[in-house]
This record gives C-alpha cells, sequence and structure tokens, in this order.
C-alpha cells in the first residue's frame, strides 16, 4: 500500500485577511461613479419647454459629426440647438459643455446628461434628460436622434454627471 504524503496535510501559513478586504473596498470604491438621479415634479420653466419642444422637433434627424443643423446633428449640435430655441448660449462640445455648465445632483426635464463612451474619462456624450427615465440623443453615426431609457446599464455605468443651464 502507498504511503499517504503528509505535504498534502500540510496547511499554508495563515495570512490576515483584513488588508485583502481593504485593497478590495478601495478597488470598488475606485469603480463607483455619481448616480444618475432624476426627478420629474411637472414644473417645467417657459425656457425648459421650449428645450423640449426643439429636442423633439429633432427626433429622426441623421446623425452628423458636427452637425448643429436640422439637417444633421451630433450630440452636443442637438443640445446646442435646442437650447438656443429657448435663448440660452452653450459651448459646442459635450466636452466644454461638461465642464463650464453648472453641475447639479438631480436631473429634471431639460437638464443634460453627461456620459464618457470614449472610455477616457471625459465627457464625450450628452443627451437631454426628457423626463419619466428618458433621454433624447444624437447616438452616432449611421443613427438617428432618438429616445433612449436613461436606466439602461450602458448609461449607468458612462454616467459622469448633470447640469442645468435652463432655468
Amino acid at each position: 500500500m502507498p504511503r499517504r504524503s503528509t505535504y498534502l496535510h500540510r496547511s499554508a501559513p495563515h495570512l490576515p485577511r483584513w488588508p485583502l478586504a481593504l485593497l478590495l473596498l478601495l478597488w470598488l470604491a475606485g469603480c463607483a461613479g455619481p448616480d444618475l438621479a432624476t426627478r420629474d415634479d411637472g414644473n417645467l420653466s417657459m425656457e425648459r419647454a421650449m428645450i423640449l419642444s426643439e429636442a423633439r422637433q429633432a427626433l429622426g434627424t441623421p446623425y452628423r459629426f458636427g452637425g448643429d443643423t436640422p439637417r444633421g446633428l451630433d450630440c452636443s449640435g442637438l443640445v446646442q440647438l435646442a437650447y438656443a430655441r429657448a435663448g440660452i448660449s452653450v459651448p459646442r462640445t459635450s466636452r466644454r459643455q461638461f465642464e463650464t455648465l453648472p453641475p447639479i445632483d438631480e436631473a429634471r426635464p431639460g437638464d443634460l446628461l453627461f456620459f464618457d463612451t470614449a472610455g477616457d474619462g471625459d465627457a464625450s456624450h450628452v443627451g437631454i434628460y426628457l423626463g419619466h427615465d428618458q433621454m433624447i440623443h444624437a447616438p452616432g453615426r449611421g443613427r438617428r436622434v432618438t429616445t433612449t431609457p436613461v436606466g439602461l446599464e450602458y448609461w449607468q455605468k458612462r454616467y459622469l454627471g448633470a447640469a442645468a443651464p435652463a432655468p
């Protein structure tokens, strides 16, 4: 009968587990971004109503990189067009909009939602919050201005923050 190896029965030295747990918690905290919080209270200013009306009129407009006219729009061009209707000037790119417009914790209809779709930590996409978990945006090449639920995991993972340039 073969002899049993005592090597298999030796236990590994006991290592403290708290440093590993601490590292795991720090890593997970680094992955967490801001929560995409919204509020649909129904009280819209005239400016917000105009922004939403213009954004809805753009539904179906073809995406065009750098586009800011009804013939073709990119995401920040849609924002610029809709806000101009309300007499509000905003920067041209999503990155500049995110950097310069007043940030908020909770988006209301007409506010801007910013996302990092390029994976570089900067705002590379913007949409206009419509209310009821929906935003309107120009999604990219080969597509048209459309609405999409902001609660989708794709948007939640890439969310950077919101801004409220309209009263």
